[in-house]
C-alpha cells in the first residue's frame, strides 16, 4: 500500500472517529453493524451501477462510499476484539493459502483445476476452524444473494465438486425438457406449477450462460439498461413529434421502438 492510500484511510477513519466521539453525530452514534447492513448493500450496488457505467468520477465516489461504511463498521468492531487490520491480514493469509499455484509448488492445467484446489482447500479450512460444522459444499454460499446470482454461484460450485452436464449439449437438451414442461404447465393452468417449471426454465438457461462464459446476472443487467435506454429515447422521440406517448397504440409504440433502434445501429 502506498504512501497515500495509508494516510486517506487514516484521515478517513480520523472522520469517523469524531462522528462517534463525544461531540460527534447523535446519528451516527446510534448505528449498529446491524442498522449499518441495508446501507452497506446500497453503497454497493451503486458501486457496481458506476463500474458497469464505465464513469470514472462516480466509480470513485461510490469506491469512497463503500470504504467508509468499511471502516465505520470495522470501528464499531474494534470493542469485540479485532479490527479491519486483523480482517486484511488475515486476508491476504487465505488468499495466498487458495493460491498454491502462485505462492506455492502446485502445478496446474487449467482453470477448473484452480477452482477444484480452491473448493478443496475451503473444506479443509472450515473443518480444522470449526470441527461440528456442517461440510456441505454451498455452505459460505451467502443466503441474501439476488437470485439470478445465487443461481449462477450454486450452478458454478456444483461444477466444482462434478456435479454438471459433461458437454453444453446436454445442457441445451435439459433446457428444451424444461421449456417443454414449462408450456405443458401453461396448458392445465396450474399457477403453482407455471411458476415452479419457470424457475427450472431459469435456472437451467443460467446454467447454459455459465457455460458460455456468461454472467446471467451481468447480462440481464445489461439488458435492462438497453431496454431503459431505447424507452427513454422512444419518449423524446414522441414529445418531438409532438405525440403523447401513453395515448398511442401498441403499433405506434413499436413504430416508435423500431425508429430508436434504427438511429442506434
Amino acid at each position: 500500500m502506498n504512501k497515500s492510500t495509508t494516510e486517506s484511510l487514516l484521515a478517513l477513519r480520523n472522520v469517523i472517529d469524531e462522528l462517534l466521539g463525544e461531540n460527534g453525530c447523535p446519528w451516527d452514534k446510534e448505528q449498529t453493524p446491524q442498522t449499518l447492513c441495508d446501507y452497506l448493500l446500497e453503497e454497493t450496488y451503486e458501486l457496481v451501477d458506476a463500474i458497469r457505467s464505465g464513469k470514472n468520477v462516480d466509480v470513485r465516489e461510490e469506491m469512497g462510499d463503500v470504504m467508509f461504511l468499511i471502516l465505520f463498521i470495522s470501528s464499531m468492531y474494534e470493542k469485540e476484539g479485532f479490527s479491519l487490520a486483523d480482517s486484511m491480514q488475515e486476508n491476504a493469509a487465505k488468499m495466498i493459502r487458495r493460491h498454491p499455484h502462485v505462492f506455492g509448488e502446485m502445478g496446474v492445467q487449467n482453470v477448473e483445476e484452480i477452482w477444484a484446489n480452491w473448493e478443496k482447500i475451503k473444506r479443509t479450512e472450515k473443518k480444522e476452524n470449526d470441527e461440528d460444522a456442517p461440510k456441505g459444499t454451498f455452505d459460505s454460499l451467502p443466503k441474501g444473494l439476488p437470485s439470478l446470482l445465487k443461481a449462477y454461484r450454486l450452478n458454478s460450485k456444483a461444477a466444482r465438486v462434478g456435479f454438471t452436464w459433461n458437454k453444453d449439449a446436454d445442457v441445451e437438451k435439459q433446457y428444451e425438457a424444461e421449456w417443454k414442461e414449462f408450456a405443458a404447465a401453461i396448458e392445465s393452468g396450474d399457477a403453482e406449477a407455471i411458476e415452479s417449471e419457470f424457475g427450472d426454465v431459469l435456472f437451467t438457461l443460467v446454467e447454459l450462460g455459465r457455460r458460455k462464459g456468461i454472467k446471467a446476472n451481468t447480462a440481464l443487467d445489461k439488458t435492462n439498461l438497453k431496454f431503459l435506454d431505447r424507452f427513454e429515447k422512444m419518449e423524446a422521440l414522441a414529445r418531438e413529434r409532438g405525440l403523447i406517448f401513453p395515448d398511442l397504440s401498441f403499433e405506434e409504440k413499436d413504430a416508435l421502438w423500431d425508429d430508436v433502434k434504427k438511429q442506434n445501429s
